[in-house]
């Protein structure tokens, strides 16, 4: 039986050709994406915002401005209502109250009984409360988490290969959690600490797959010393081209099938981690290694000064295209 091939033999794949229009899009989607955060921001959950929410079922879709009526005349500051996967699902945000905890208390009370009343088998589903000190020292420990990962990240590739990679991944991080974010300011999806672990994991993957193609750069650095480097990193790609589909077209089907199948409580995660594949993979091919030509790498970079000039060297004869 032969096995199924994703990448035929000798693919010979001229994914530079494009690499000056990929960065061109790459940075007007980020610049995009920095505006859209600046103008609109996130649309932040209890999590980071502070406040009180509260998840409600309802057996029939209830009208949003009629809810809203109802709960505002509780006195309990100006509530945030929104549909939350489906229209039977509802989520109801507001301020925190005062008196601590049995004040939560006491308003998630009252928001459950006006629900009742009105709404018969509505079913509250979930009650979070989150102080405005505490949503403050999250924001604070979720960009400090994701600024520290970049800069290790950095380097780690800076000590493992040279300077110019390091330069290249952590670019290359960057700009996926921006793209990132930027779809979540414009889609105004709920940003919580869900979102900031797919970021964590977004930042390994995408480092995983960048790292692959980065190790074939190097092997093919020293075994073609006199190949231009353009070639090179073409080569290198369409030698992990097989490796790069497979792992990244498994991830899709597993994050698809949560999308369709899984529950709304992780929506925004399966959100975050698919968007970041697609965009991780775009990075990786025209962002991380295009990066590489700017920093100006060449065959003889890495050489050591003291090899002699008798070297053997060998040309690939995937050379010869270019």
């Amino acid at each position: 039986m032969r096995l199924l091939k994703l990448v035929p033999d000798n693919t010979n794949l001229d994914f530079l050709r494009w690499r000056k229009v990929a960065i061109a899009i790459s940075l007007l989607l980020m610049a995009a994406s920095v505006a859209l955060l600046a103008v609109k921001g996130l649309n932040f959950g209890v999590d980071f915002a502070g406040g009180q929410m509260i998840r409600v079922s309802f057996n029939q879709p209830p009208s949003l401005d009629d809810l809203r009526t109802r709960v505002g005349a509780l006195d309990l500051g100006e509530p945030s209502i929104q549909e939350f996967g489906s229209p039977r699902e509802i989520t109801i945000r507001m301020p925190l109250p005062e008196g601590g905890e049995e004040g939560a208390n006491r308003a998630a009370s009252q928001v459950r009984q006006v629900i009742v009343e009105r709404y018969p088998g509505a079913r509250i589903d979930a009650v979070e409360t989150v102080s405005g000190k505490v949503s403050g020292e999250l924001v604070r420990a979720g960009g400090l988490a994701l600024l520290l990962a970049m800069i290790g990240i950095a380097i780690y590739i800076w000590i493992r290969f040279e300077w110019q990679f390091g330069v290249g991944a952590l670019f290359s991080l960057f700009h996926d959690v921006t793209l990132t974010l930027g779809f979540f300011s414009l889609t105004e999806m709920e940003f919580d600490l869900n979102v900031i672990a797919a970021l964590l994991t977004l930042i390994g993957y995408s480092l995983n797959d960048t790292i692959v193609i980065y190790d074939r750069v190097r092997e093919n650095l020293r075994k073609y010393r006199k190949m231009e480097i353009t070639p090179l990193l073409n080569l290198s790609m369409n030698e992990t081209l097989s490796r790069t589909i497979a792992t990244n077209l498994s991830m899709l089907i597993a994050l698809g099938s949560l999308m369709l199948l899984g529950p709304d409580v992780i929506q925004s995660f399966t959100t975050a981690l698919l968007i970041s594949v697609i965009v991780g993979t775009y990075s990786t091919i025209y962002v991380a290694a295009p990066f590489l030509i700017w920093l100006k790498v060449t065959s003889d970079s890495f050489v050591p000064k003291t090899a002699t000039s008798g070297t053997a060297e060998r040309v690939a004869n995937y050379n010869e295209g270019y």
